[in-house]
């Protein structure tokens, strides 16, 4: 990865339209890489559903916001892993040999939709949705706090330190550095376990990354971020024997994603994580689920404080899911993250000597899994 860009992500973006907030990302993104329009061999564009904003297929109305006029255009869309997907399928177009460069940009502005009325349709042959994402994920949470016993304040831990993280990111929506466990438990319960500080803003925002082939980074003056694996995995939102707490699909793409990088102790060998948590729960699950932790040690790594900055293993030095989710482009935001730290762009939150880092993104009833790790070496 040559370099990334990304928009200040706030709940309503009224200064710019949809090109508009692409651009500002993807402005930042060419400028970082040290490029420019002319040398981009094609973009790929990723958005969660359509009807998050009612506008379909976007990618044709904004081609020529997105320099994608005159050069190959590809759409991706898998749910809220949409952004990780999407910096995949640029990078195997890298290493297909088809194209030098590619610019990756995925977008939202929530501002403009009503997530919560699109998250509730019934299509044919599926459950409603009818509490929006928060009410399908809190059995899956309240599942793991029983399973395992985790006591009630993880969660809370959690979010205090992403709030405080993202306090450090000056693109974060969310910057709370006086938040405290006491005023995250006293926040409203909204669906149980979660808790209203214990769970994802809604956000307008973009993140863009340049992408380039072994010439083009070895050509750049800065420090890039060597893509050492990839690895994404699918499965069915419900079928007989489906663990929510610990989905096959996710652990399956991460064993194939930690054999590719030539990593045989992820929480030894990896220094930092962007991992998706868009409610707090998730990060000890994630954990378990990625083998950064067993069954059942992922809240315990959480509560001792490794997962700080810091830490064994700093989880979401950026804020993560928690501080800003523009969900089309939360995906990709941890991407990128994880490759900033090992290129030592991330400014405040960077991690010290950061040199391996892992981006993940998960989406619809976690049933997609999209993720890579980066290095600071080939």
């Amino acid at each position: 990865m040559l370099g990334a860009g990304q928009t200040h992500h706030r709940t309503r973006r009224t200064d710019v339209s949809m090109a508009g907030l692409c651009r500002e990302a993807i402005d930042r993104a060419l400028a970082d890489a040290e490029t420019d329009w002319s040398r981009i061999d094609a973009v790929v564009l990723g958005k969660a559903p359509d009807l998050f904003e009612g506008v379909m297929m976007p990618e044709l109305f904004l081609a020529d916001a997105i320099g994608a006029a005159g050069k190959p255009l590809l759409r991706v869309h898998t749910a809220g892993s949409v952004g990780g997907a999407t910096a995949i399928v640029a990078t195997s177009l890298i290493r297909a040999g088809v194209h030098r460069r590619v610019l990756a940009v995925a977008f939202e502005k929530q501002s403009e939709s009503n997530a919560m009325w699109a998250l509730s349709i019934q299509p044919p042959f599926t459950a409603p949705i009818g509490a929006g994402a928060g009410g399908y994920f809190a059995p899956h949470i309240r599942s793991y706090i029983r399973r395992f016993g985790a006591p009630a304040h993880v969660g809370a831990m959690v979010a205090v330190k992403d709030r405080r993280n993202g306090a450090l990111n000056p693109y974060a929506h969310l910057r709370q550095p006086d938040i405290t466990l006491e005023s995250v438990q006293a926040s409203p319960m909204l669906w149980d376990p979660i808790r209203y500080d214990e769970t994802c803003p809604s956000s307008d925002g973009a993140c863009a990354v340049v992408i380039g082939d072994q010439e083009a980074a070895e050509a750049s003056s800065r420090q890039v971020a060597w893509i050492r694996a990839t690895a994404m995995r699918t499965e069915p939102t419900f079928y007989s024997g489906k663990d929510h707490v610990n989905p096959r699909a996710g652990a399956e793409a991460a064993q194939a994603l930690w054999t590719a990088a030539g990593i045989t102790d992820p929480l030894d060998e990896v220094d930092v994580a962007e991992i998706y948590v868009p409610f707090s729960w998730f990060e000890p699950m994630w954990l378990e689920n990625l083998g950064f932790a067993g069954p059942g040690q992922g809240w315990k790594l959480t509560e001792s404080g490794e997962t700080r900055i810091g830490g064994r293993l700093p989880v979401n030095p950026s804020g993560g899911v928690l501080c800003s989710n523009p969900i089309g482009a939360s995906g990709l935001l941890r991407f990128a993250e994880s490759a900033m730290q090992v290129m030592g762009r991330a400014g405040e939150h960077q991690v010290a000597d950061a040199a391996t880092a892992l981006g993940h993104a998960y989406g619809g009833g976690s049933q997609f899994f999209s993720m890579w790790v980066v290095g600071r070496h080939p």
